[in-house]
């Protein structure tokens, strides 16, 4: 059985990534393996207890694997970070210290892995362009935004678009339930081509990892 533990910063994380990829959930647990999502309360809390959560997770359990999928966005906490390379070193960096500070087998890093939202979740939202009009009971948007939607910024990411969205048709956007509703609809590899930069790799290491084995 192969357990596969994904920290997020919050419920909506989870619970949009669970509709999302629910097709993928299934038919892992058809075959025996297991995808957990763990919200760990902000990208704070995930960016400073995630490696260590990681390590003990994965030297108790060997047929288990981690990943740290944290916002990209607010850049540099709570360490100095402005791109996902700058990100993923800070993260790696924590998990080799506890690694050697518990002298465990270098070898689990090989189960370790870090990804992020770019900017944060709700990129796949902007992706996901006839769900979100669907939710919002539209045929148009009269804003527009950057597209690729991973090439938006620390200074306007993605998740205060769709509230700008959201608000120009009336509504507020309330992330653990607009998110999950509408991922639920959209499909995980378009996305996936729509977000090559950053949720395509992490995708790719998923699948990966059970089609192995």
């Amino acid at each position: 059985m192969k357990e596969i533990h994904i920290y997020v910063e919050g419920p909506s994380d989870k619970l949009g990534l669970e509709k999302l990829l629910a097709r993928v959930i299934k038919e892992a647990a058809n075959r025996g393996n297991r995808i957990d999502f763990h919200p760990l309360g902000g990208k704070e809390p995930l960016l400073n207890k995630g490696p260590t959560k990681a390590l003990n997770i994965l030297r108790n359990k060997p047929g288990s694997w981690v990943f740290l999928l944290p916002d990209l966005y607010p850049r540099n906490k709570p360490f100095p970070h402005t791109t996902y390379n700058e990100l993923k070193t800070g993260l790696e960096s924590r998990f080799n210290n506890e690694l050697q500070r518990k002298q465990c087998d270098h070898r689990l890093k090989e189960r370790f892995f870090v990804h992020c939202f770019k900017y944060d979740m709700e990129v796949l939202l902007l992706a996901s362009e006839e769900s979100l009009m669907k939710r919002l009971g539209t045929s148009n948007f009269s804003l527009k935004w950057i597209k690729p939607v991973e090439n938006q910024n620390h200074d306007l990411p993605p998740k205060r678009i769709i509230e700008d969205i959201f608000k120009k048709c009336g509504k507020r956007y309330k992330d653990t339930v607009d998110a999950p509703m509408i991922l639920e609809s959209s499909d995980y590899i378009q996305l996936s081509d729509l977000c090559n930069q950053n949720f395509k790799p992490f995708l790719n290491d998923l699948l990966g990892i059970l089609q192995t084995g």
